[in-house]
């Protein structure tokens, strides 16, 4: 029916959006995002980023917005309506980022990356909510999120699929009307007193493997002293010539019509 073509590398994922069931969104292992129209006999955008992209997925309850997989270790939330930036970084992983999907509600995603560890991010924050590991499992090549929104599926390295809680405090089965209603209490009470020290650093807190604190702190390191570098050669250079890009910015190399 249709043959698009817009670059001459590998396609590694392709995706139809949920909502609008014309469009779809691909990407390449030439660092390449490429939107489609099926009613168009042409592309109709492309993006280059600064790195590979290896998943994509589309936001099910925000038709404007999908979010990346990167090699640099982060994902990206754009707004297709104008793509010269990303809308949000979600950080945390210290490793590339190979695979992400969607909840049904559009309120989060899971992604599953080489450093072993799987994680669960809001779709408009920044930092994760949850981390999952075990000591067995190795590099995260697949996830998914069920249609439920209550478990997330993962398929590792070591050959085995696991079956996660999407909130792994919440108690399973039929709930008890009193039991219930103790439950969103207690949800309202961590929501109003979110801003006390001790409740954030309770909600904070996770227990997360040696070898992704070592790797983070690593990151750190290299980051400052990047930044470092980049303020010592903008103090020592002319006025403008080593102009300030926001980190939104920078992850975009071009955007192509």
């Amino acid at each position: 029916m249709h043959s698009f073509d817009w670059g001459a590398d590998t396609i590694n994922t392709v995706k139809f959006s949920p909502v609008e069931h014309n469009l779809l969104i691909s990407t390449a292992s030439d660092r390449n995002i490429i939107l489609y129209d099926v009613r168009a006999r042409s592309p109709l955008k492309k993006l280059i980023m600064k790195m590979q992209t290896n998943a994509v997925a589309f936001n099910p309850q925000e038709a404007f917005y999908f979010t990346t997989a990167n090699e640099d270790h982060n994902c990206y939330t754009f707004d297709m309506r104008k793509l010269d930036h990303a809308v949000t970084i979600h950080e945390d992983h210290v490793s590339a980022v190979i695979a992400l999907d969607y909840a049904p509600t559009g309120k989060e995603f899971v992604t599953g990356s080489y450093d072993r560890t799987m994680r669960i991010f809001p779709s408009h924050g920044g930092h994760a909510r949850e981390i999952y590991h075990t000591k067995r499992m190795q590099r995260i090549f697949a996830v998914k999120f069920t249609a439920d929104n209550k478990y997330v599926l993962s398929g590792s390295d070591d050959t085995n699929l696991r079956l996660w809680k999407a909130r792994a405090s919440e108690q399973l089965g039929n709930l008890l009307p009193r039991q219930r209603e103790a439950k969103d209490y207690r949800a309202k009470l961590v929501e109003r007193f979110a801003h006390a020290p001790q409740v954030r650093a309770i909600a904070r807190d996770r227990k997360i493997p040696k070898s992704v604190l070592k790797a983070r702190r690593l990151k750190h390191d290299m980051t400052k002293a990047t930044k470092g570098k980049e303020q010592r050669v903008r103090a020592h250079a002319k006025a403008g010539a080593v102009p300030f890009v926001a980190a939104k910015k920078a992850v975009v190399r071009k955007e192509i019509d």
